[in-house]
């Protein structure tokens, strides 16, 4: 990324509407990014100050980048946190990491892989509450296999409700699997299954009854599938979002209708690929692969987890199920408040 460009996006990020309604179309522009061939950069974060004196209402986020901008993660978090000017940032000048953002935030958007143009809606009354004083923050990957440099001059939009118009606040779900490691020339499939039942009852006072309204799931090229259940304690299993799609689609959505936790005791994670290569893949960015899923959820709390270690695991470990050779992982779970 040339250092124009990367001069430039510390300080060309404006809100593209001046509007005097404070709930019409808010558009924001970050970058411009220059990428160069070859280039794979996964260490610049984003800022977007809000200037937000009252609880800001998101019904539905709209993200535009272009080739080039691989994926990159959304939160929102207060002013006071990872502290600095607006626009493109190393991120460890100011130690930013995801885990941060979520427990003095919340999740606000992922984008699909290399996907140039997504757009994350609630059904009319349902919105995600950003307090006062709050900023956008994201950790941006920019990528380039091809010849030639790439120039990309992305925007992010939210449009908010007004409060009298919410009536539901929603909170994020995600979960994850680290240790992948995919053998060569083969189809495998990895998956986690994680018990909130307790936590719920501990923290909420009663078994899992949340609804999930929207689910996006995340994985590079070798991804073939990814598939999210609800399990009751008898360990019957119900899906609540599976896709197929490839890189660069769209692979989030509305839940319509929305899942019902209600009788459910543990969530499971499943993702399935196939290694074209002669080397093993493990976790990562690049030609590394993920296993993400992320909802929103009418729950008080946010929950998150999964298979969180990251090593490397011996793909000799798994499992030959039918040529499939499969993994499993035990789970950690969170939670935290959703009401900031």
């Amino acid at each position: 990324m040339s250092l124009v460009m990367r001069s430039l996006g510390l300080i060309a990020l404006l809100a593209v509407c001046a509007c005097s309604d404070p709930y019409a179309v808010q558009t924001y522009e970050f970058g411009p990014y220059s990428i160069h061939p070859d280039e794979d950069i996964t260490d610049q974060c984003v800022q977007i100050t809000l200037h937000n004196e009252e609880p800001v209402y998101v019904n539905a986020v709209e993200l535009t980048t272009g080739p080039g901008f691989h994926h990159s993660n959304w939160f929102y978090v207060p002013e006071h946190v990872f502290p600095g000017e607006d626009g493109t940032y190393t991120c460890d000048d100011r130690s930013f990491n995801l885990g941060t953002a979520a427990i003095y935030g919340g999740v606000l958007f992922a984008q699909s892989t290399q996907s140039t143009h997504e757009i994350q809606s609630f059904p009319p009354g349902l919105a995600i509450k950003l307090p006062p004083k709050s900023k956008l923050v994201s950790q941006i990957h920019l990528f380039n296999r091809g010849d030639d440099t790439l120039q990309v001059a992305p925007t992010i939009a939210i449009t908010p409700l007004d409060p009298k118009d919410v009536t539901t606040t929603l909170a994020g779900v995600s979960f994850e699997y680290h240790p992948l490691s995919l053998p060569p020339r083969m189809q495998s499939r990895f998956s986690v299954d994680c018990d909130i039942a307790e936590l719920h009852q501990m923290n909420l006072g009663t078994e899992p009854n949340f609804h999930l309204f929207y689910a996006l799931a995340h994985y590079h090229a070798m991804g073939t599938q990814l598939s999210f259940e609800a399990l009751t304690a008898d360990g019957r299993a119900t899906t609540i979002y599976s896709t197929q799609g490839k890189v660069g689609d769209a692979l989030g959505g509305r839940l319509d209708p929305p899942f019902d936790m209600t009788g459910y005791t543990r969530m499971r994670l499943t993702c399935d690929y196939y290694n074209n290569t002669d080397a093993t893949v493990y976790y990562g960015n690049g030609a590394g692969e993920m296993c993400v899923f992320l909802a929103f959820s009418d729950s008080p709390r946010n929950w998150a987890g999964g298979s969180l270690d990251m090593d490397n695991p011996d793909p000799s470990l798994g499992i030959d199920v039918g040529g499939v050779m499969t993994y499993t992982r035990s789970c950690q779970v969170f939670t935290t408040d959703a009401m900031h």
